[in-house]
Protein backbone atom coordinates (compact mmCIF):
# COMPACT_ATOMS: atom_id res chain seq x y z
CA UNK A 1 0.00 0.00 0.00
CA UNK A 2 2.79 2.19 0.47
CA UNK A 3 4.46 1.75 -2.37
CA UNK A 4 1.36 2.45 -4.29
CA UNK A 5 0.65 5.74 -2.12
CA UNK A 6 4.47 6.54 -3.27
CA UNK A 7 4.08 6.06 -6.40
CA UNK A 8 0.86 8.02 -7.22
CA UNK A 9 2.62 11.28 -4.96
CA UNK A 10 5.67 11.11 -7.57
CA UNK A 11 2.98 11.14 -10.46
CA UNK A 12 1.20 14.17 -9.21
CA UNK A 13 4.12 15.93 -8.45
CA UNK A 14 5.45 15.32 -11.93
CA UNK A 15 2.40 16.37 -13.08
CA UNK A 16 1.73 19.93 -11.65
CA UNK A 17 5.16 20.13 -12.02
CA UNK A 18 4.64 19.45 -15.84
CA UNK A 19 1.79 21.89 -15.90
CA UNK A 20 3.65 24.66 -14.24
CA UNK A 21 6.76 24.51 -16.87
CA UNK A 22 4.41 24.57 -19.63
CA UNK A 23 2.48 27.18 -18.74
CA UNK A 24 5.56 29.58 -18.74
CA UNK A 25 6.77 31.34 -22.06
CA UNK A 26 10.16 28.86 -23.26
CA UNK A 27 12.99 31.28 -23.79
CA UNK A 28 16.20 29.59 -25.39
CA UNK A 29 19.58 30.41 -24.68
CA UNK A 30 20.45 32.63 -27.31
CA UNK A 31 17.32 34.84 -27.08
CA UNK A 32 18.08 34.92 -23.36
CA UNK A 33 21.78 35.81 -23.66
CA UNK A 34 22.13 37.73 -27.43
CA UNK A 35 22.19 41.12 -26.50
CA UNK A 36 18.83 42.81 -27.85
CA UNK A 37 18.26 40.22 -30.11
CA UNK A 38 15.42 37.77 -29.91
CA UNK A 39 13.74 34.95 -32.10
CA UNK A 40 10.87 36.45 -32.87
CA UNK A 41 12.35 38.59 -35.73
CA UNK A 42 12.29 42.28 -33.45
CA UNK A 43 15.61 43.40 -32.18
CA UNK A 44 14.83 45.27 -28.39
CA UNK A 45 16.53 48.29 -28.51
CA UNK A 46 18.56 48.58 -25.71
CA UNK A 47 20.63 51.60 -23.81
CA UNK A 48 23.36 53.17 -25.94
CA UNK A 49 21.36 51.57 -29.24
CA UNK A 50 20.73 53.65 -32.21
CA UNK A 51 18.92 52.90 -35.43
CA UNK A 52 22.31 52.99 -36.91
CA UNK A 53 24.18 50.40 -35.09
CA UNK A 54 21.25 48.16 -35.16
CA UNK A 55 21.20 48.29 -38.91
CA UNK A 56 24.87 47.68 -38.89
CA UNK A 57 24.39 44.64 -36.57
CA UNK A 58 22.03 43.26 -39.12
CA UNK A 59 23.73 44.22 -42.58
CA UNK A 60 20.91 46.34 -43.19
CA UNK A 61 20.02 49.68 -45.18
CA UNK A 62 19.35 52.22 -41.99
CA UNK A 63 16.94 54.05 -44.39
CA UNK A 64 15.10 50.89 -44.99
CA UNK A 65 15.08 49.91 -41.58
CA UNK A 66 13.64 53.07 -40.62
CA UNK A 67 10.91 53.04 -43.14
CA UNK A 68 9.73 49.13 -42.40
CA UNK A 69 9.12 50.78 -38.84
CA UNK A 70 7.87 53.94 -39.66
CA UNK A 71 10.44 55.59 -37.80
CA UNK A 72 11.25 59.25 -39.30
CA UNK A 73 14.62 61.13 -39.27
CA UNK A 74 15.87 61.83 -36.94
CA UNK A 75 15.44 58.20 -36.70
CA UNK A 76 15.11 58.60 -32.21
CA UNK A 77 14.65 55.32 -30.69
CA UNK A 78 13.76 53.99 -26.88
CA UNK A 79 15.00 51.45 -24.98
CA UNK A 80 12.48 48.40 -24.77
CA UNK A 81 11.09 49.46 -27.99
CA UNK A 82 10.80 46.48 -30.38
CA UNK A 83 12.46 47.35 -33.98
CA UNK A 84 11.18 44.95 -36.69
CA UNK A 85 13.86 43.42 -38.55
CA UNK A 86 12.16 40.40 -40.84
CA UNK A 87 10.39 42.43 -43.40
CA UNK A 88 13.35 44.29 -44.76
CA UNK A 89 13.18 44.19 -48.72
CA UNK A 90 16.17 42.06 -49.57
CA UNK A 91 16.41 43.10 -53.61
CA UNK A 92 16.80 46.41 -53.23
CA UNK A 93 20.57 45.92 -51.74
CA UNK A 94 22.10 43.24 -53.91
CA UNK A 95 20.51 45.86 -56.84
CA UNK A 96 22.52 48.79 -55.67
CA UNK A 97 25.76 46.60 -54.75
CA UNK A 98 26.10 46.07 -58.27
CA UNK A 99 25.67 48.99 -59.97
CA UNK A 100 28.17 50.06 -57.00
CA UNK A 101 30.97 47.84 -59.43
CA UNK A 102 32.17 50.92 -60.92
CA UNK A 103 31.03 53.69 -59.11
CA UNK A 104 33.61 56.02 -60.41
CA UNK A 105 34.63 53.81 -64.07
CA UNK A 106 33.62 55.34 -67.30
CA UNK A 107 30.06 56.74 -67.64
CA UNK A 108 28.92 55.59 -70.64
CA UNK A 109 28.84 52.19 -69.23
CA UNK A 110 26.81 53.46 -66.26
CA UNK A 111 24.18 55.05 -67.89
CA UNK A 112 23.82 52.19 -70.22
CA UNK A 113 23.38 49.87 -67.23
CA UNK A 114 21.15 51.72 -65.35
CA UNK A 115 18.58 53.08 -67.92
CA UNK A 116 16.65 50.23 -68.03
CA UNK A 117 16.19 50.44 -64.00
CA UNK A 118 14.44 52.91 -61.81
CA UNK A 119 17.63 52.80 -59.42
CA UNK A 120 19.07 55.45 -61.90
CA UNK A 121 17.31 58.23 -59.84
CA UNK A 122 19.65 56.88 -56.80
CA UNK A 123 22.66 56.69 -58.33
CA UNK A 124 23.56 60.33 -59.95
CA UNK A 125 23.39 61.93 -56.57
CA UNK A 126 26.21 60.07 -55.31
CA UNK A 127 28.55 60.31 -58.29
CA UNK A 128 29.83 63.78 -59.07
CA UNK A 129 29.78 65.55 -56.03
CA UNK A 130 29.79 62.78 -53.48
CA UNK A 131 33.23 63.44 -51.44
CA UNK A 132 32.89 60.36 -49.23
CA UNK A 133 33.23 58.46 -52.22
CA UNK A 134 36.51 60.69 -53.56
CA UNK A 135 38.46 61.52 -50.85
CA UNK A 136 38.57 59.26 -48.46
CA UNK A 137 41.86 59.11 -46.29
CA UNK A 138 43.11 56.28 -44.28
CA UNK A 139 41.78 55.87 -40.81
CA UNK A 140 45.23 55.20 -39.64
CA UNK A 141 49.06 54.57 -40.69
CA UNK A 142 49.63 50.78 -39.71
CA UNK A 143 50.15 48.22 -42.16
CA UNK A 144 47.30 45.72 -43.23
CA UNK A 145 46.96 42.71 -41.68
CA UNK A 146 43.55 41.15 -42.51
CA UNK A 147 42.04 41.72 -45.80
CA UNK A 148 38.08 41.89 -47.12
CA UNK A 149 36.52 38.77 -47.03
CA UNK A 150 33.12 37.53 -48.02
CA UNK A 151 34.51 33.87 -47.84
CA UNK A 152 34.80 32.06 -44.60
CA UNK A 153 36.80 33.05 -42.60
CA UNK A 154 34.44 36.38 -43.27
CA UNK A 155 36.02 39.92 -42.91
CA UNK A 156 33.75 42.44 -43.15
CA UNK A 157 36.80 44.94 -43.71
CA UNK A 158 40.22 45.64 -43.28
CA UNK A 159 42.97 45.26 -39.73
CA UNK A 160 45.42 47.43 -39.84
CA UNK A 161 48.39 47.11 -37.25
CA UNK A 162 49.23 49.71 -34.82
CA UNK A 163 50.15 49.98 -31.44
CA UNK A 164 47.89 51.39 -28.39
CA UNK A 165 47.09 54.67 -28.10
CA UNK A 166 48.23 55.37 -31.55
CA UNK A 167 45.31 58.04 -33.05
CA UNK A 168 42.13 56.85 -35.41
CA UNK A 169 41.34 59.35 -38.10
CA UNK A 170 38.17 59.61 -39.45
CA UNK A 171 38.10 58.57 -43.43
CA UNK A 172 36.06 60.92 -44.70
CA UNK A 173 34.09 63.99 -43.43
CA UNK A 174 30.71 63.07 -41.82
CA UNK A 175 28.64 63.16 -38.45
CA UNK A 176 28.97 60.33 -35.68
CA UNK A 177 26.16 58.39 -35.41
CA UNK A 178 26.97 55.68 -33.01
CA UNK A 179 29.58 56.04 -30.35
CA UNK A 180 29.62 52.91 -27.71
CA UNK A 181 30.81 49.08 -27.16
CA UNK A 182 26.81 47.71 -27.71
CA UNK A 183 27.82 45.91 -30.78
CA UNK A 184 29.30 41.82 -29.96
CA UNK A 185 32.87 41.68 -31.58
CA UNK A 186 33.89 45.32 -31.98
CA UNK A 187 34.63 46.22 -28.77
CA UNK A 188 34.97 50.36 -28.74
CA UNK A 189 33.06 51.35 -31.41
CA UNK A 190 32.70 54.51 -33.63
CA UNK A 191 30.50 54.64 -36.84
CA UNK A 192 30.35 57.73 -39.26
CA UNK A 193 27.37 58.41 -41.53
CA UNK A 194 29.09 60.15 -44.58
CA UNK A 195 25.86 60.71 -46.58
CA UNK A 196 22.72 58.92 -47.53
CA UNK A 197 25.36 56.10 -48.78
CA UNK A 198 27.78 55.46 -47.08
CA UNK A 199 28.92 54.52 -43.51
CA UNK A 200 32.20 53.77 -41.91
CA UNK A 201 33.00 52.29 -38.85
CA UNK A 202 36.27 52.18 -36.50
CA UNK A 203 36.36 48.97 -34.07
CA UNK A 204 38.64 48.00 -30.92
CA UNK A 205 39.20 51.21 -30.10
CA UNK A 206 40.63 52.13 -26.41
CA UNK A 207 39.57 55.51 -26.31
CA UNK A 208 36.42 56.95 -28.17
CA UNK A 209 37.08 60.90 -28.43
CA UNK A 210 33.64 61.91 -30.56
CA UNK A 211 30.21 61.74 -29.20
CA UNK A 212 26.83 60.94 -30.87
CA UNK A 213 26.01 63.62 -33.60
CA UNK A 214 28.85 65.34 -33.30
CA UNK A 215 30.40 66.39 -37.06
CA UNK A 216 33.52 65.40 -37.80
CA UNK A 217 35.89 66.21 -40.76
CA UNK A 218 38.37 64.03 -42.60
CA UNK A 219 41.66 63.30 -41.36
CA UNK A 220 40.27 64.39 -37.43
CA UNK A 221 41.21 61.75 -34.24
CA UNK A 222 38.47 60.42 -33.50
CA UNK A 223 40.01 57.51 -31.28
CA UNK A 224 42.61 55.16 -30.71
CA UNK A 225 44.02 52.20 -31.39
CA UNK A 226 43.16 49.28 -28.85
CA UNK A 227 42.37 46.00 -28.56
CA UNK A 228 38.85 46.17 -26.94
CA UNK A 229 36.61 42.91 -28.02
CA UNK A 230 39.94 41.30 -29.58
CA UNK A 231 43.18 39.36 -28.60
CA UNK A 232 45.35 41.79 -30.21
CA UNK A 233 46.07 45.94 -30.62
CA UNK A 234 44.71 47.34 -34.11
CA UNK A 235 41.61 48.94 -36.04
CA UNK A 236 39.43 47.17 -37.79
CA UNK A 237 37.92 49.47 -40.56
CA UNK A 238 35.03 48.92 -42.55
CA UNK A 239 32.79 50.79 -45.00
CA UNK A 240 29.30 50.12 -45.45
CA UNK A 241 27.10 50.99 -48.79
CA UNK A 242 23.56 51.15 -48.60
CA UNK A 243 24.40 49.11 -45.39
CA UNK A 244 26.14 46.37 -47.62
CA UNK A 245 29.69 45.76 -46.14
CA UNK A 246 32.52 46.96 -49.43
CA UNK A 247 36.02 46.07 -49.55
CA UNK A 248 37.50 49.62 -48.24
CA UNK A 249 40.57 48.99 -50.22
CA UNK A 250 38.03 49.86 -53.20
CA UNK A 251 37.91 52.76 -51.93
CA UNK A 252 41.01 54.11 -49.86
CA UNK A 253 43.55 55.92 -51.88
CA UNK A 254 46.71 53.12 -53.00
CA UNK A 255 49.44 54.32 -50.49
CA UNK A 256 52.88 54.90 -51.65
CA UNK A 257 55.20 51.36 -52.29
CA UNK A 258 51.88 49.75 -52.13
Amino acid sequence: MMKVLGTVTLVTIATLLTGCISGREFVSVEEKFSKGQTVTGFHLVERGDTLFSIAWRYGIDFRELANANSIASPYVIYPGQKIDIRNIPKSQPSTKVAAVEKPSKPSPKKQSVSRPEPKISQIPPEKPADPAETDWKWPSNGRLIGYFSTKKPVNKGIDIDGSLGESVLAAAAGTVVYAGQGLRGYGNLVIVKHNETFLSAYAHTSRILVSEQEVVKAGQKIAEIGSTGTDKVKLHFEIRRNGKPVDPLRYLPERPGG
